[in-house]
């Protein structure tokens, strides 16, 4: 039986996706991102209680890409469309009409297309065993899933006008699809042994997050996934 528990634990990020889109289209959006955290707690949980039990499976491998382009591709998008259709809906430069209809915020969808991409190209990809060619699904499901959070934040309440912006928006979809899908590394989080010198970008990360996520919470997240992209990229060009 404890073969199943990683791929249960996997269900439940798929769950949490599935729920956090329910709340989006119920205009829950800080319920909604709250879901897509939830999600990445079961997506971190289930690889960790697969490596503990070693209860490996192609089948585990399969639930867990088909679940993040749910939990990390989907549910996000469903929050870019959201702020989207919230900030070009009164706009007559930002109208794309079919039919009487603006179509332009579905742009928003193009991070689940690219997230199915990105997670289809790291299945067949043997490159990408302690390392990440092009960004992870996950960190961008969490960039956006934190938005409503920042957006909410007192302390950045100073933003919130650069965030509904629809340059900006349409500019995290265009930036985020490409990382995805890019040949750039970027670092894993896993930590194989405790050797500062090997993992030196791992604990400026944790440090960084930790002290951002007590100044603002949740709101901290987009800082931290842009602190990580740019870690990842200083290896680039050192």
């Amino acid at each position: 039986m404890t073969k199943h528990i990683p791929n249960a634990i996997t269900c439940c990020n798929l769950l949490s996706g599935c729920i956090s889109i329910v709340l989006m289209c119920n205009g829950y959006a800080v319920a909604a991102g709250a879901m897509i955290f939830l999600a990445a707690i079961f997506d971190f949980f289930d690889g960790f209680a697969a490596r503990l039990l070693k209860a490996y499976s192609p089948l585990g491998a399969q639930l867990d890409s088909l679940s993040d382009v749910v939990s990390f591709g989907v549910a996000p998008s469903f929050i870019m469309y959201h702020y989207l259709n919230q900030v070009v809906e009164t706009s007559l430069l930002w109208r794309l009409e079919i039919a009487d209809f603006n179509i332009l915020p579905f742009v928003a969808f193009f991070l689940a297309v690219f997230a199915e991409l990105r997670l289809a190209k790291f299945n067949i990809d043997d490159r990408q065993t302690t390392s990440f060619i092009g960004l992870p699904t996950p960190a961008m499901g969490l960039f956006v899933a934190s938005l409503p959070f920042t957006l909410q934040n007192e302390k950045l309440a100073f933003m919130a006008n650069n965030i509904l912006n629809p340059y900006f928006l349409i500019a995290i979809v265009v930036i985020f699809s490409y990382l995805m899908v890019s040949e750039i590394p970027f670092f894993s989080l896993k930590i194989k042994n405790l050797k500062f010198k090997e993992n030196i970008r791992i604990y400026i990360l944790v440090v960084f997050a930790i002290v951002a996520v007590i100044f603002l919470g949740f709101a901290a997240i987009p800082f931290v996934m842009l602190f990580y992209i740019l870690l990842s990229l200083f290896k680039v060009n050192r």
